[in-house]
């Protein structure tokens, strides 16, 4: 298998996460290593589908393991989900004589990648997306990056909501999974927390709060951008409480930074792996993570299975709060 693989090709895809850089270096230093040959589509899918592309050497991916977003850009691709524009993007694979295919995204990119494989390109997917959401990992890149960035903006924001006698209500990632709320919850001593998975009470918690503010200068809830709107969650808080409210959505400052020590880590593992996967002829997997082995999990376990959150941390986060 080892001399049936001569060039393979990486693109990143979806949504940004910090350490999507870190992993194309890893991917295309190990690669080269390997004495393969190596190309990046610009653009995900889409510069697939465009034959838009770059050689990658040792080289030209020096200095960016501590760059933050991806040096080959990333696009969402409503034409590859076509079958048209899927035989555009294998016929481009055959003519650059492409061996095999990483990618690196979240859960629409790990789909592409069991896609392609149906139709008979050798394929691999690594992990990379802030909400942590995709099943078969402890971690996936740039989670815990988005972690450290709102750990920090929430401390800042804590400085603000003590000073002035505050509630603030703070909007994070997290369109279908709780798991950066929950998280950077814990991490933030935030008072409440909501997200997708769970029912929001907000009578509930406007009681909570009345009875204890007593004393306390501040109040910070963490609202997950699936479980509410916060400019809501704050119009609904300050008409049961009867105290100022105010809101801020960190948004895409999130995916944002260099990524953190935990990222470039698994950006050199995951990457490392991911070859060797196609070395060994193996597709329609994922690198991941489980404890502290790096392993392979089937795309066909990460489609059929939702990560769940933790019940205990979220728990864990409201006690403590």
């Amino acid at each position: 298998m080892l001399e049936s693989i001569k060039k393979i090709a990486v693109l990143t895809s979806g949504g940004d996460a910090s350490g999507m850089n870190a992993t194309i270096r890893a991917v295309t230093r190990y690669a080269r290593y390997k004495s393969l040959e190596v190309i990046g589509f610009y653009e995900g899918f889409k510069g697939l589908i465009k034959d838009n592309f770059t050689i990658l050497t040792e080289e030209n991916v020096g200095g960016i393991i501590d760059r933050g977003g991806t040096i080959l850009y990333s696009a969402r691709s409503q034409e590859f989900k076509t079958e048209e524009g899927m035989a555009k993007a294998i016929d481009n694979l055959k003519k650059h004589q492409i061996d095999g295919l990483i990618v690196i995204g979240g859960d629409g990119s790990l789909r592409g990648v069991h896609d392609l494989h149906a139709r008979g390109v050798r394929a691999v997917g690594i992990p990379a997306t802030i909400d942590n959401d995709i099943a078969g990992t402890d971690y996936s890149i740039g989670f815990d990056t988005a972690l450290n960035v709102i750990i920090s903006l929430l401390s800042k924001i804590r400085d603000t909501a003590f000073s002035h006698d505050r509630l603030f209500v703070i909007e994070v990632m997290g369109k279908n999974s709780g798991l950066i709320a929950i998280n950077a919850g814990l991490a933030c001593a935030a008072d409440y927390i909501l997200i997708p998975e769970i029912e929001v009470d907000l009578v509930k918690i406007a009681n909570s709060i009345r009875n204890h503010r007593k004393g306390k200068r501040h109040t910070l809830i963490i609202v997950a951008e699936g479980a509410a709107k916060a400019s809501d969650v704050a119009a609904s808080i300050k008409l049961l409480v009867g105290h100022e409210v105010r809101v801020s959505v960190l948004g895409h400052i999130q995916r944002g930074g260099f990524p953190s020590a935990l990222d470039r880590l698994l950006a050199a593992q995951f990457g490392k792996k991911s070859v060797d996967l196609l070395l060994k002829g193996e597709s329609d997997c994922m690198t991941a993570i489980q404890g502290k082995k790096i392993v392979s999990v089937p795309i066909e376990f990460i489609i059929n299975n939702r990560k769940d959150i933790s019940k205990e941390l979220f728990q864990l986060a409201h006690i403590l709060s």
